[in-house]
């Protein structure tokens, strides 16, 4: 039988508690793999009661989460009660947070679950309380690394009809640019490409590498870094035996027929990736963080403060996560 999945709570305020009882109370109709909440019962219940929703719970613990999972929403204790009311974090929110994504990566570490799936969380709120990273990917990485040097991750938005990667994630861009080498490409690339075809069953992947500037620089006329530095990285990932094209002109790579000449594409900073996957998919687009020992998939979307506890958010995506962190975990077992 396969392992359960470990599901984050999230921001306690925010809408995951929602769309965790929404998806639940979906499971038979999708046929959703097992899962189980790292969180507190409480908080839980008292969301389902101002949502309206009958749904059990169930306190269990990592191992009895599969057996309860047709009959109840399963529990795992995190020790930290969000006392949080939807749309209003207060100081118990970012502990609950971080305790429940530290558990859930412990648990699949030690081999009581399957796959991380993690709810959305608030990094304004975490960052008062003393958190340093610059979002989930990298805290993710950090707990992977046990105190040794942290592997890099990548971060991937998957939807079936388009897969992105941003070789910079969560920098402003002038940062980015500062950021941005031939040999950052190239590990990010790789690691793209390891996991495609581990966990994606993809034998050999096909990469779009976007440039940096209008039009791929049009021959340096716009700027040298698509030559000095995007160049460089396609050619490297070819001697390699990688299928990489590039540099392409970001503006004309997302379009219908375009996407269907490759499997992922590779840009150079965060809005060249996101925006075009959040036009095309942005209901069932799921974030997927690559190079890691485990796998992990988050919805595409945020805390949603605003419509927290009204009924209003949609499951979509977090339904996407979970099943596609079943699909990758059957496909391979964690590094």
């Amino acid at each position: 039988m396969a392992k359960p999945l470990a599901l984050t709570s999230g921001e306690p305020a925010g809408i995951g508690p929602d769309i965790t009882l929404a998806a639940w109370l979906r499971r038979r109709e999708l046929d959703l793999p097992p899962f189980y909440l790292l969180g507190d019962r409480t908080s839980l219940a008292e969301r389902a009661k101002a949502l309206g929703l009958t749904v059990e719970l169930a306190d269990v613990s990592a191992e009895e989460s599969s057996a309860a999972f047709s009959r109840a929403l399963p529990v795992v204790a995190t020790g930290k009660v969000a006392t949080a009311r939807p749309g209003k974090p207060d100081g118990t929110s970012a502990e609950a947070a971080m305790a429940s994504i530290r558990q859930a990566v412990a648990d699949v570490v030690a081999g009581k679950a399957g796959a991380v799936v993690t709810n959305p969380i608030a990094k304004n709120v975490l960052y008062r309380a003393g958190f340093r990273h610059p979002g989930h990917t990298e805290f993710l990485a950090e707990l992977a690394a046990k105190g040794a040097r942290a592997p890099q991750p990548v971060m991937m938005l998957w939807s079936p009809a388009l897969a992105v990667v941003p070789v910079t994630i969560h920098l402003s861009v002038r940062e980015a640019l500062a950021q941005l080498t031939t040999d950052l490409i190239v590990s990010t690339a790789r690691i793209v490409v390891t996991d495609m075809k581990a966990r994606f069953g993809l034998a050999a992947p096909r990469l779009a590498i976007s440039g940096l500037n209008p039009h791929a620089g049009e021959h340096g006329t716009l700027g040298r870094e698509d030559i000095e530095i995007v160049a460089p990285a396609v050619e490297t990932l070819q001697r390699d035996g990688i299928a990489a094209r590039g540099p392409l002109p970001a503006d004309t790579m997302f379009h219908e027929v375009a996407r269907k000449t490759y499997d992922c594409a590779i840009c150079m900073y965060h809005d060249q990736a996101l925006i075009p996957i959040k036009t095309i998919a942005f209901e069932d687009a799921v974030n997927v963080t690559l190079g890691l020992p485990f796998i992990r998939t988050s919805p595409d979307h945020g805390t949603a403060f605003d419509i927290a506890g009204t009924g209003k958010a949609n499951p979509a995506s977090l339904i996407a996560a979970l099943r596609l962190a079943a699909r990758m975990a059957a496909a391979a077992p964690p590094r």
